[in-house]
């Protein structure tokens, strides 16, 4: 691993060195006519990055700067497709970068290459590790909270003594140890941990595979509560429990909202999801990226600072999370305008929208 992150950094540092900082803005952007703000998120595993948050940016940047122009890359998960994309944004004048990171570790000499290049980097959603300009996400430690504490609520009685497995997010996350930190600190000493698992590239199918490890060794019947660190490993906790025979399900967590996530909550299969309104994110992000552009300080558009393991005080905007049950998705995502109750309420669900108070809600 260190001799490809080696090699990595040198290709990555020849290209960058080798073009000139003028490439970084021409004329037009020395006018402050517009530029190219770099957009690079990781993955399509995740549904909401191509469905919300790239569409969402690109719109909020043209609404600021109609001039500027939003160049976009998906590293599908891929560390070094992520690296290349950043030395092809950078070399063809990218002014600023907005990263998600596939790794937030493996990118930090990337990131310190295209400091040196004069090009900030805005960490979006993952707290990437090297010199970022700035930071825009959502408290992970309140997202695991939220989901811990929904959990012990749904498990009732069978709180104390019940069995709990564990689906976390990919360990390369950030994130991931925050979201299991904060719900750890709600489910520790109140139930038992009886499994846990790491789920690779938040896949449903590797979600999948653990849970259905966890159901041979626990037995389907023993599993009282599925603390799923987001609504992608939800979706393959709960189709391992329906393929080992489970009707009546235990309480699932989740996280994002996933219109898919939202119809089994109805449908009664998963509890819970936490909601991140990820237009605000965008717009906070963007409002970031074009300012820096346009060479205003970052502190401007931020609310708070955050630390790195690299970094102190790093200008953050961090926009808190809401928990989302079936009571609360009428007044919650569709008031919101996330979706209309004719999105979730496809005409199979009729009776379980009816049982949620979603049929004939605004939207319709």
């Amino acid at each position: 691993m260190r001799t490809h992150r080696r090699a990595g950094v040198a290709v990555l540092a020849a290209a960058l060195l080798t073009t000139p900082l003028a490439s970084c803005g021409g004329d037009d952007e020395a006018a402050g006519e517009g530029f190219t703000v770099g957009l690079l998120l990781p993955s399509r595993a995740v549904p909401r990055w191509e469905h919300a948050d790239r569409p969402l940016i690109e719109a909020k940047v043209r609404k600021l700067c109609p001039g500027c122009r939003v160049e976009y890359a998906n590293a599908e998960n891929d560390v070094s497709r992520q690296r290349q994309q950043m030395i092809s944004m950078v070399t063809k004048g990218a002014k600023v970068l907005i990263l998600d990171a596939a790794d937030t570790r493996a990118v930090r000499s990337s990131i310190q290459e295209a400091r040196r290049a004069g090009v900030p980097v805005i960490a979006y959603d993952r707290l990437a590790e090297g010199p970022i300009t700035g930071y825009v996400g959502f408290d992970g430690l309140q997202v695991g909270r939220l989901q811990g504490k929904a959990l012990l609520k749904a498990m009732g009685r069978h709180a104390g003594k019940g069995n709990v497995v564990m689906m976390n997010g990919d360990p390369t996350s950030p994130n991931a140890a925050s979201y299991r930190k904060g719900a750890m600190s709600e489910l520790a000493g109140q139930v038992r941990i009886a499994r846990s698992y790491n789920t690779l590239d938040w896949s449903t199918q590797n979600a999948h595979t653990n849970m259905s490890a966890a159901i041979a060794a626990l037995g389907p019947d023993r599993i009282d509560g599925v603390l799923a660190a987001n609504d992608n490993i939800a979706a393959g906790a709960i189709a391992a429990l329906k393929s080992a025979g489970v009707t009546e399900f235990p309480p699932v967590t989740g996280q994002d909202a996933d219109l898919d996530a939202v119809r089994r909550i109805v449908k009664g299969e998963q509890y819970m999801t936490v909601y991140k309104p990820f237009e605000k994110e965008a717009a906070a992000v963007a409002a970031m990226a074009v300012a820096v552009g346009r060479g205003d300080d970052p502190r401007d558009s931020a609310t708070t600072t955050t630390d790195s393991p690299t970094d102190k005080r790093i200008p953050s905007v961090l926009l808190q999370p809401s928990a989302v049950t079936a009571r609360d998705i009428g007044r919650t995502l569709v008031k919101g305008g996330l979706y209309t109750t004719g999105q979730i309420c496809p005409p199979e669900l009729r009776a379980a929208c009816d049982r949620a108070d979603l049929t004939g809600g605004p939207g319709r």
